[in-house]
């Protein structure tokens, strides 16, 4: 039982570095290909510690730089949410492709798994930019003006 649970915890953690990494690059793929320019900063800078960081903080994002003259807004929209994306692949479960992850007993893998959906969900900030993507747009050109 104690193997399990040390196998479960360390299979949360590496699903959720995993899942936020994913996180990230997916809205660093929809920019890309939607021909937005990014930064993406890793563990940004903060000066309240590392648990803070953790558990209140970004442990990455990412910055559109240079929008394109047409669409932008869609497109931020788009980017926004593609951490739905990472979920992709669990739509063969009720399809009958794959099996029930939890229907196996195997508590390593269910706990994977639910770290790896909650890196799937759009942060609140992400939510900001789907709701308000015009005044991102418009504050980025009035800063590089």
């Amino acid at each position: 039982m104690t193997h399990e649970l040390f196998g479960a915890a360390f299979a949360l953690l590496a699903s959720g570095v995993a899942g936020i990494i994913a996180h990230e690059l997916s809205h660093a793929l929809a920019l890309s290909t939607l021909g937005v320019s990014y930064r993406i900063d890793w563990a940004p800078a903060r000066d309240d510690g590392l648990l803070s960081m953790v558990f209140f903080g970004k442990l990455a994002s990412v910055t559109p730089q240079a929008f394109p003259a047409t669409r932008a807004p869609l497109r931020l929209k788009i980017a926004s949410m593609m951490p739905l994306t990472l979920l992709l692949p669990l739509a063969g479960i009720p399809l009958g492709v794959l099996p029930d992850p939890f229907a196996t007993g195997n508590l390593t893998l269910q706990v994977a798994l639910i770290g790896w959906m909650a890196c799937a969900i759009p942060s609140p900030q992400d939510f900001s930019v789907l709701w308000y993507a015009r005044c991102v747009v418009r504050r980025q050109k009035n800063e590089t003006a």
